[in-house]
């Protein structure tokens, strides 16, 4: 063989060990890229579900801190509990005498009442108090009842799940407050008792001694997360079957006019 074929021979491969390598580089750039998209989408995902948790227990513990509440100068008015519950459903019916709907479901519901004013709550441009969506209720000077109550559903335009919440200044129709929450869990501490009980498990006048209360909010993101496995309320490891970052958020909140109140029932 000549100089000059042997040197093109020489070149050729090293032009082929040249494209082997480029594709090595290749798939590992690439590989690398994967593993690192992946990585920042599970994380993006599992801070939204931790900030719709946090958000979720933000709103519901400021209507529990206000439960049972009652201005100095109100008059009189029907005595009233300041929280009524539903175990794997949501409150229903009247004001007063709630009942519970949805049987089945997977997550609790909370009803929460206490007379408002314009200083304990943020007033409507007309001078109303406002419910738990800002709709007016009643002129402040008239110490209207406030009721909210919070539970989760699908919506009915994304099919995701959201907690909801149903406000007296609208009866009967209820608006989102926080996509991604699947799950609310509620439980509650009576006076003299150092056990949590169930609403299930509280009869109508047990509603009057309710001192604390145990909300738990599970949340979950979209699809693309790489959590296998998630510590739910109930403290109970859950398999992950949908790519979905869980996050379980829970607060302790004493009631804090539970002192305050009179007879009344649930």
């Amino acid at each position: 063989m000549s100089r000059r074929r042997r040197c093109r021979a020489h070149t050729l491969v090293e032009a082929l060990v040249a494209l082997v390598l480029a594709a090595l580089v290749m798939t590992t750039a690439l590989s690398l890229y994967r593993t690192q998209r992946a990585a920042h989408v599970s994380s993006i995902e599992a801070v939204r579900a931790r900030d719709a948790a946090a958000t979720a227990l933000t709103l519901i513990a400021r209507s529990v801190r206000m439960a049972g509440f009652s201005p100095l100068d109100a008059s009189g008015g029907v005595p009233f509990a300041p929280l009524f519950g539903c175990s794997a459903g949501r409150p229903s019916g009247e004001a007063l005498r709630p009942g519970c709907a949805g049987a089945g479901a997977s997550s609790d519901g909370l009803l929460v009442r206490y007379v408002g004013d314009t200083i304990s709550t943020w007033p409507t441009s007309g001078g109303l108090v406002t419910d738990c969506l800002g709709q007016g209720v009643g002129d402040g000077d008239a110490a209207p009842l406030v009721v909210d109550r919070y539970f989760v559903r699908a919506s009915s335009v994304t099919g995701e799940p959201e907690l909801y919440c149903e406000g007296s200044g609208h009866s009967g129709t209820a608006q989102p407050l926080v996509e991604g929450v699947e799950r609310l869990r509620v439980r509650y501490r009576l006076r003299g008792r150092a056990a949590w009980d169930e609403a299930s498990s509280l009869v109508d006048d047990a509603w009057q001694r309710v001192q604390a209360v145990e909300v738990c909010v599970q949340a979950r993101g979209a699809a693309g997360s790489r959590m296998r496995r998630y510590t739910d309320c109930d403290g109970r490891s859950q398999p992950v079957h949908d790519g979905r970052a869980r996050w379980i958020s829970r607060r302790w909140l004493a009631v804090r006019n539970a002192a305050f109140m009179d007879g009344g029932g649930g």
